[in-house]
């Protein structure tokens, strides 16, 4: 994947001690960044769905579940 440049402002005593310990800052902070878009994405998927999935708990509420007399358990 590409990479393009970017630059952060972050507490300067937290820096210091990450690059102490040997932490690569710029991976580090992609991979909080990719974390932080996957959590936003799932949360918006949710939010999108979330009429969807209740008209369907609704129509299982009213009607029970399909195939419900087919289950073995």
């Amino acid at each position: 994947m590409p990479t393009r440049k970017t630059s952060i402002t972050m507490d300067a005593a937290l820096l210091d001690e990450a690059k102490a310990y040997g932490i690569n800052v710029s991976a580090a902070a992609a991979a909080g960044v990719a974390e932080t878009v996957r959590a936003e994405r799932h949360r918006r998927l949710k939010e999108k769905l979330r009429p969807d999935i209740e008209a369907i708990n609704e129509w299982v509420e009213r009607n029970g579940l399909p195939l419900e007399k087919q289950r073995l358990f």
